[in-house]
């Protein structure tokens, strides 16, 4: 087992020293001098060349890299250019709202697309199935964005029954947590739903039209039980593994849905 993880540690070092060294040098690549447009047009060439010492700027750029490479390790991941504050207290402030919102979108997903996924395999042909890929069609063609703004002026302006932004934490009232994340994570959770789905239904298929799906059925065991106990357990497998992509995929790309609803929190914005 040791031995597999080493091998597999030693496979992992050079892509993630390749990465690092990419994204270093695209920053570099970036146009205008980070001391000058930190120091501001109205400051002196002193503060400008301090700027330059304390961010190693004067330095070669294999230094210069080493500096930043080091700095990752640490943890230190830098300040912010608009608060002066450190980046990681920064990330550290937000991902719990991001991650709530995720598990709640994921969650979501998963009550809509498995069940979906099945009965459109089940009723494969029939008016169920199209209806199930025309949903999901929609959810996955739809942009994030259009529903959001739909849910806000359907539930919040015309109804009134839900916030339109904001953000309360769960500590201090679960309700009015809940009532704030209900939208954005549906919205996220129903494009997920759709990708979910459609492979819900095609591994279904597959296991339906199995041999020993066919062999159970010849014996009588009845449909219900066949496809829920059965079929069910060996379908999954794929989706669970999509799941877990498209949950990293949330926690990476949430901040578009995030900031049509947190957007009167600007301190809880992720």
């Amino acid at each position: 087992m040791l031995e597999f993880l080493a091998k597999r540690l030693a496979q992992v070092l050079p892509t993630l020293l390749f990465v690092s060294m990419l994204i270093f040098g695209l920053q570099q690549l970036l146009p205008g001098d980070p001391a000058k447009i930190l120091a501001g047009e109205d400051q002196g060439p002193n503060v400008v060349a301090y700027l330059r010492t304390k961010l190693h700027l004067d330095e070669p750029l294999p230094v210069r890299y080493a500096y930043w490479v080091g700095g990752v390790l640490r943890g230190d991941l830098g300040e912010s250019l608009g608060t002066q504050q450190q980046v990681l207290e920064l990330v550290l402030q937000k991902l719990p709202v991001t991650i709530e919102l995720a598990s709640m979108a994921m969650l979501i997903a998963l009550i809509i697309g498995i069940p979906a996924g099945i009965l459109a395999a089940v009723k494969c042909g029939t008016v169920w199935d199209a209806l199930a890929n025309a949903v999901a069609l929609r959810g996955i063609s739809t942009p994030n964005f259009w529903p959001g703004i739909l849910m806000i002026l359907l539930f919040s302006v015309q109804l009134g029954w839900l916030p339109a932004s904001g953000y309360v934490s769960p500590f201090e009232d679960l309700r009015a947590n809940l009532a704030a994340m209900i939208m954005p994570a549906f919205v996220l959770g129903n494009a997920i739903a759709g990708v979910l789905m459609r492979h819900m239904r095609s591994a279904m298929l597959q296991v339906l039209t199995s041999d020993y799906v066919r062999t159970a059925r010849s014996k009588g065991l009845h449909e219900r039980t066949l496809v829920l106990k059965h079929a069910l357990r060996n379908a999954l497998t794929p989706v669970i593994t999509l799941g877990a992509l498209e949950l990293g995929t949330l926690l990476s790309g949430a901040v578009l849905t995030d900031l049509a609803y947190f957007a009167a929190n600007p301190r809880l914005r992720v």
